[in-house]
């Protein structure tokens, strides 16, 4: 008899695996025309978004220009951006904003009255909306970051997660993990096409059947692969794996970029000082106090995040401190409050006032650049499965994303995937019959142990030797030891009943061999992958595009 009898069908138009900033536009956009289920994998507030500090990136200011915006961001790529992908999400920027100024998000704004309005540059106002508050991120030549004080990312997400709660057509769905994708192919039929997955509930324990006319992966990246990262608990790498086995190519997942400054304190965990302290004047110093990123770049402190991240490495290794400092303490308190009050106060609480106080900063893992192949469409090989956001690569990013573009590029290709899922719907039915998950075959494990010791090896040796300064010899041993967590883990799965830590290893053991395998394969340094053997940057700039033995033909 099957340990899962209760297991369930669930019927939906279009299936969103996520909830973050991606997966909750793409609900709201097609819930007019389409009944739609959100899952999230613990709380809806558990992804990245809600974490977000900083703000996003758009073109609203008489001073700034889509070209200046396209330039930058092709400047911070390292030559790996796709141009017209660029030009697509940079095009689509204020109407991104304007609708997400009228769904209510809170985003800071200027008194037009102000004198202070000549240093904050009000933007264009769309529709006679108050002027937005623009900062400066690093690799920004203009002002052009609108923000919600220092809590974007929170604003964002409890604004488009109410609106989602009162849309009768969308159904938001907690503590669900899913585990793979259900394919035409799997289920012997022609034309082979996604047609929904099966789903872990992890408060009931059993694997549901989620059938749908489209599936949309926005699940963010896998930045949990590394023992120091700024993200959530969620970023497994979810999508990117579900994915992969199920035949879609990812491309360039040697790109993961490290954040330059996160809190140093040992009980503050993940806490992320956002780059927008550097946009407004704060400075990065050596433990004796001395200024140090200018011998690194000219543009000092508000250089792309790659060369701030290799120059805090840099100088850690060489005078073997443990961290080194933000000092925004030169400006006046009460602007730092008003400007950063999250970070004023999460500060505060580990003795740290950041008015009179330095802050201790050390790298983490906090992008993943590469993922999903996908188009203009996030149109993933397999049709009617769609990525965006992080779990996707779209090649706007490039070798190192620029600060802001990454929220951005969740809402417009968000808009496009919608569009494109518009055009089809009347054409595209559910599949008739998907046969319930089958585990007659498995027992309850007396061993889950294994799990964390496992998640704990992989994390500890990505960190030594995938890091932000890379080896072939290091690479090739991690290489060594994924190759044995991958058997362990899928003998593992092969015998037991899933479980959401299982889960969610398997997937990342998969996703940093992607990563490890894509970083051996690239002979050059280039934005965020650096490496000792390999110091030259080449004269061609290519994609390292991975394809599974399964892929979808044609792709």
């Amino acid at each position: 008899m099957s340990l899962n009898d209760s297991t369930s069908v669930r019927d939906y138009d279009i299936l969103v695996i996520g909830s973050g900033a991606a997966g909750l536009t793409l609900a709201l956009k097609t819930a007019d025309f389409a009944r739609v289920a959100v899952i999230s994998k613990g709380q809806l507030s558990q992804g990245a978004t809600y974490w977000a500090q900083g703000g996003i990136a758009a073109v609203l200011d008489d001073d700034d220009s889509i070209d200046a915006h396209i330039a930058d961001t092709l400047v911070a790529g390292a030559g790996l951006c796709h141009r017209d992908m660029v030009s697509h999400v940079v095009e689509n920027s204020s109407e991104c904003v304007k609708w997400l100024v009228e769904q209510g998000v809170p985003f800071t704004t200027v008194d037009p009255h102000d004198a202070k309005i000549a240093a904050a540059r009000a933007p264009l106002q769309p529709d006679n909306l108050a002027p937005l508050h623009l900062t400066q991120e690093g690799g920004h030549s203009h002002r052009r970051i609108i923000h919600a004080t220092d809590a974007t990312g929170r604003a964002v997400f409890e604004t488009l997660a109410a609106k989602a709660r009162l849309h009768r057509n969308i159904e938001l769905i907690e503590n669900c993990v899913a585990i793979d994708l259900i394919t035409y192919s799997k289920l012997g039929l022609p034309e082979n096409r996604c047609a929904g997955a099966y789903v872990f509930n992890a408060q009931t324990g059993n694997v549901d059947v989620y059938k749908a006319r489209f599936v949309v992966l926005a699940t963010g990246g896998a930045s949990k692969a590394y023992l120091f990262t700024s993200n959530p608990d969620g970023a497994t790498g979810d999508g990117i794996a579900m994915a992969w086995r199920a035949g879609c190519r990812v491309a360039n997942m040697e790109f993961n970029q490290f954040h330059p400054t996160c809190l140093y304190h040992p009980h503050a965990k993940s806490f992320l000082i956002t780059e927008a302290l550097r946009g407004e004047g704060a400075w990065l110093e050596l433990p004796d106090g001395t200024r140090f990123m200018t011998r690194f770049d000219e543009r000092g402190e508000l250089a792309p995040r790659d060369i701030v991240a290799r120059a805090i490495d840099h100088e850690m290794k060489r005078l073997g401190c443990d961290c080194v400092f933000l000092n925004i303490t030169h400006k006046p308190a009460d602007f730092i409050k008003e400007h950063f009050p999250t970070i004023y106060s999460n500060c505060l609480k580990f003795g740290i006032d950041i008015a009179r106080d330095r802050i201790p900063v050390v790298p983490a893992a906090h992008y993943t650049c590469g993922g999903v192949v996908v188009d203009k469409h996030s149109r993933t090989d397999l049709p009617n499965l769609y990525a965006i956001g992080e779990t996707s690569f779209t090649g706007l990013h490039g070798a190192n994303r620029m600060a802001s573009n990454s929220l951005l590029e969740c809402f417009v290709l968000a808009f496009s995937a919608s569009e494109d899922i518009r055009e089809k719907f009347a054409s595209t039915p559910l599949a008739e019959h998907i046969p319930a998950w089958d585990d007659s075959k498995v027992t309850r494990s007396a061993e889950e142990i294994i799990v964390a010791h496992n998640w704990d090896e992989l994390r500890r040796f990505m960190w030594a030797y995938v890091g932000i300064v890379r080896k072939n010899e290091r690479l090739q041993r991690a290489r060594r030891r994924i190759q044995l967590l991958e058997q362990e883990t899928a003998d593992y799965y092969k015998h037991y009943i899933v479980s959401k830590d299982l889960l969610e290893l398997r997937n990342l053991v998969l996703v940093s061999r992607l990563i490890v395998d894509s970083a051996i394969a690239r002979k050059e340094s280039r934005g965020l992958h650096y490496s000792v053997d390999y110091p030259d940057t080449l004269a061609q700039a290519q994609d390292t595009v991975l394809t599974p033995v399964n892929a979808i033909v044609g792709a």
